[in-house]
């Protein structure tokens, strides 16, 4: 059976996750902005964390992590590249390490950009990805700290993913995202009809996140590199991706 996923929002735009396999009882947290909303609906469900998973060092990511460990403690499992800026992990991982949750193996990535040691954990049996901050509804991560390069290395691993994979990424900024992807997509039916079930979506206060990854190369510029229409409007229509990619995420750190 897949892992049951719960999204938690946290904080004011943040997102937590809690992974569990019913068969074992294991139950995974992955990233912690705070406790409160996490430690609720654990107690709603009878759940309790086997393992917590965080996807990068910014604390907006992981500051609630020393009141769920006092309610409930549990192997800290991070990026091995980022284990001196996290808090004290049990386990560090790196590209093609796996992790047991019940009866599924999720499979780390690396996907630095947005941080030089993001990882994101994907869950092949449940078809979900847990992205953090690199891949996003709609969006990708600021470039904090990695280059354009990497990110869209980053990007394009997770792109190759089956296009069913739901996409659990780390904030609410689906609406933003998309009143600047219309303008490097402005031609994009499937980006306009998502962006009309966006606003809907939040005049009712429900998360737009998780999205499918076939809903993201579909609408998401940060993915569409390649496209010839976004080409024509950016006017770059001979660029490499990367170069495309890169005049993407320019734009929209000016947006």
């Amino acid at each position: 059976m897949p892992l049951e996923i719960l999204t938690i929002p946290c904080r004011t735009d943040n997102y937590a996750f809690i992974a569990h396999d019913d068969t074992s009882g294991e139950t995974a947290v992955i990233d912690v902005p705070e406790a409160g909303p996490i430690l609720a609906a654990l107690r709603q469900r009878g759940w309790v964390p086997s393992h917590v998973l965080l996807t990068h060092h910014h604390d907006d990511h992981w500051s609630g992590l020393a009141d769920l460990l006092a309610a409930h403690p549990a192997p800290v499992i991070g990026a091995v590249a980022d284990a001196g800026r996290l808090p004290p992990l049990d386990r560090a991982v790196a590209e093609g390490d796996r992790i047991e949750i019940g009866g599924e193996t999720a499979e780390v990535i690396e996907v630095p950009g947005h941080t030089i040691g993001h990882i994101a954990y994907h869950f092949p049996q449940s078809a979900a990805v847990f992205t953090g901050d690199s891949l996003m509804a709609l969006g990708c991560g600021r470039l904090f700290e990695g280059s354009a390069a990497q990110m869209w290395a980053s990007l394009t691993k997770l792109a190759a993913l089956p296009e069913d994979t739901i996409v659990c990424s780390g904030h609410e900024y689906t609406q933003s995202n998309g009143k600047f992807a219309a303008t490097v997509d402005p031609q994009n039916p499937a980006l306009a009809a998502r962006i009309e079930r966006t606003a809907a979506a939040r005049a009712e206060g429900r998360p737009t996140v998780p999205s499918t990854l076939a809903e993201e190369k579909a609408t998401n510029p940060f993915l569409r590199a390649a496209d010839p229409a976004i080409r024509r409007q950016l006017g770059i229509e001979d660029a490499a991706p990367v170069a495309v990619f890169a005049e993407i995420r320019a734009r929209k750190d000016r947006f």
